[in-house]
């Protein structure tokens, strides 16, 4: 089953490389936007996809979190270090 995912990031680059390798690789409908008002991000941009898991391994390095959405909810599955 796949879930849906909010990835938020530092830069708008790495938001843009990371949408990129998403759509290439798992989901070609994945599709960068404003960040949620509840959800914080560096950079306003957020990627939004489908996964069976949260493809860390395809998201850019200046990952900031992800997130599963759930309904209206997001709920954190990832919190970068730093």
């Amino acid at each position: 089953m796949t879930e849906a995912y909010v990835a938020t990031f530092h830069t708008h680059l790495a938001a843009l490389r990371s949408c990129r390798a998403v759509q290439r690789a798992k989901d070609p409908e994945a599709r960068m936007a404003p960040v949620p008002r509840v959800l914080s991000s560096s950079c306003g941009t957020c990627l939004f996809y489908r996964g069976e898991d949260p493809l860390l391994p395809l998201l850019d390095a200046d990952l900031e979190a992800v997130y599963r959405r759930e309904g209206q909810n997001f709920i954190l599955v990832h919190q970068a270090a730093g």
